[in-house]
């Protein structure tokens, strides 16, 4: 892989109100921003325009509202073509513990070829459906790879791969919701991807925007689930030897 070369990627729907401060947080570290507009209101479409006044700050607008994971597809790519190594995900709500980003690029310069994400630390603003939600999806994840391996499959605060992970998008038909993010991390580790994590602070501001959909979004979750446990049977073998190969190590 070429030297460590990130940019930050925001996907962002309908969060003008928070996306300004985000990116104020960021712009200390030096890297190059990408924001991702999924098809979001005017109000939100004219304060990224402002933003995009900004140095090192590009907007990638989509027509119509994708959903997370179709956003972060976008910038994927995009800063695949704009060259960068990494993509350092980054949530529009302000959700996410900026204090740990230190630690994040720490642990994705120290091994490249690794997914790193957060591990979620969460204080009492939580929706305890959420929590329990988690847990559901925890076991599913690890029926799919055999492995206790991925400890948390949800967090949107990533560092990817560009490369590596591009190859996981070109070639499997990804969900574009909230199933992505899972999903991704699924099929990165049965294409034998390094994954790591780091512990993360996770707040749910009380006047945050959620795009969760809790009957829609739970059915593209269950039916991505279904999908995996049956693509995880013929990689049994493999999926056995690599467990066999990580606990000698």
């Amino acid at each position: 892989m070429n030297a460590f070369n990130p940019c930050f990627l925001i996907p962002c729907y309908n969060h003008g109100a928070t996306v300004p401060a985000v990116i104020d947080a960021l712009i200390p570290y030096g890297f190059p921003i990408i924001v991702v507009d999924d098809g979001s209101e005017l109000a939100t479409r004219k304060i990224l325009s402002e933003q995009a006044k900004r140095p090192n700050i590009t907007i990638v607008t989509l027509p119509k509202n994708q959903g997370k994971g179709g956003a972060v597809i976008a910038g994927i790519k995009q800063a695949d073509r704009l060259g960068f190594s990494h993509a350092l995900q980054i949530d529009a709500d302000g959700q996410h513990d900026l204090a740990a980003l230190p630690k994040l690029l720490e642990a994705s310069q120290a091994h490249p070829e690794a997914l790193i994400s957060g591990q979620p630390i969460y204080d009492d603003s939580v929706p305890k459906s959420r929590l329990y939600g988690r847990y559901a999806t925890h076991i599913w994840v690890w029926i799919e790879t055999l492995s206790f391996n991925i400890k948390d499959s949800m967090c949107g605060f990533r560092s990817y791969p560009i490369r590596p992970i591009v190859n996981v998008i070109n070639h499997n038909k990804l969900g574009l919701r909230m199933d992505f993010d899972t999903e991704i991390m699924v099929r990165f580790y049965w294409d034998n991807g390094d994954i790591r994590f780091i512990d993360t602070k996770v707040i749910y501001p009380e006047d945050g925007i959620s795009h969760f959909d809790a009957l829609w979004d739970n059915v593209k979750i269950s039916w991505m689930h279904t999908k995996l446990f049956f693509g995880m049977l013929p990689r049994i073998p493999k999926l056995i030897r690599r467990k066999s190969t990580d606990q000698q190590h």
